[in-house]
């Protein structure tokens, strides 16, 4: 017998004033109900119920511990319909990692219209362009920008991502515009240090694929530092279009090598378990799979 079990049974059975009611509250037979308040009785070592053959009666210990009962099982309801809540209504802390430029420029705008619907919701934003461990680190969701690998954690693409080769018409006035990948060699490629082939540029061209080394005088952990870099003709930038497409739009940066693809990537929100999701994170990852748009409001023409 589960004590919470037991507990429940013998305050119906107080409350109803014998064993066969009871039973018919509880969808149990008489003779169950009689064994649960018997191991009860074992358990403490105490008489709680004076049983006759036409009356039933508490003790004072039975009194004792009935008053107590209500109190605990009316915390473990109020406790577990606060988990129930929780799990289907949007409340509390939510707790967010992201990659610092796409944070910046895209996560903070969506979530503040996020809370605009969902008022009971805080959110703590972390913007980090280290991989984190969500578990280990406390987070609800990240919001991580690439190509995933295998892993146990649940992830849904939030949007795809397109890389663009780009760089500042001053710099191409200079240096001139490469037609094909391997005109690179003559290039100063500005490198992105996170990824793990920061130094090989791959473009796809039909069925063919392209495979350069990227040589060049500067890199950085992160897109808007190499962002700035190319705005100033330093080199070539390897990019996502969220973060370069406002500069494309108003020539400041100029696409390159449009007719080589490079492999695309995506957003995508990470999070533990897919089953019995709070619905902080439930209703944050529904907002976000619809806010950025297909195509994403970012891609330039």
């Amino acid at each position: 017998m589960d004590t919470i079990d037991g507990m429940r049974t013998f305050v119906t059975v107080v409350s109803e004033g014998s064993f066969s009611a009871a039973a018919e509250r509880l969808d149990m037979s008489p003779q169950l109900v009689s064994k649960y308040v018997g191991q009860l009785e074992t358990r403490l070592g105490a008489r709680l119920l004076n049983r006759s053959t036409r009356r039933l009666s508490i003790t004072e210990a039975g009194q004792a511990y009935f008053d107590r009962c209500q109190y605990v099982l009316a915390e473990i309801d109020e406790m577990e319909n606060a988990v129930g809540d929780a799990t289907v209504a949007a409340r509390g802390t939510l707790r967010i990692n992201a990659p610092m430029t796409f944070g910046t420029l895209h996560l903070s705008k969506a979530i503040a219209e996020y809370q605009r619907s969902q008022p009971e919701v805080n959110v703590e934003l972390t913007l980090d362009d280290r991989v984190v461990d969500i578990v280990s680190e406390g987070y609800d969701i990240a919001i991580r920008v690439g190509r995933l690998q295998e892993s146990s954690l649940v992830a849904r693409k939030l949007a795809p991502v397109r890389l663009v080769v780009c760089g500042s018409p001053d710099y191409f006035a200079e240096r001139g515009i490469p037609q094909a990948p391997e005109d690179l060699d003559a290039h100063n490629c500005l490198r992105y240090t996170i990824s793990s082939d920061q130094n090989r540029w791959r473009f796809r061209d039909g069925e063919k694929m392209h495979d350069v080394r990227a040589n060049g005088s500067f890199s950085a952990n992160n897109g808007d530092a190499l962002r700035l870099a190319a705005l100033a003709g330093v080199g070539l930038i390897i990019q996502p279009t969220f973060i370069v497409s406002e500069d494309i739009r108003n020539g400041r940066l100029q696409i390159v090598l449009e007719d080589y693809e490079v492999e695309p990537m995506g957003v995508y929100a990470i999070y533990a378990h897919r089953q019995y999701l709070s619905g902080k994170v439930r209703t944050f990852v529904e907002f976000l799979a619809g806010y950025f748009g297909s195509p994403p409001y970012w891609e330039c023409d």
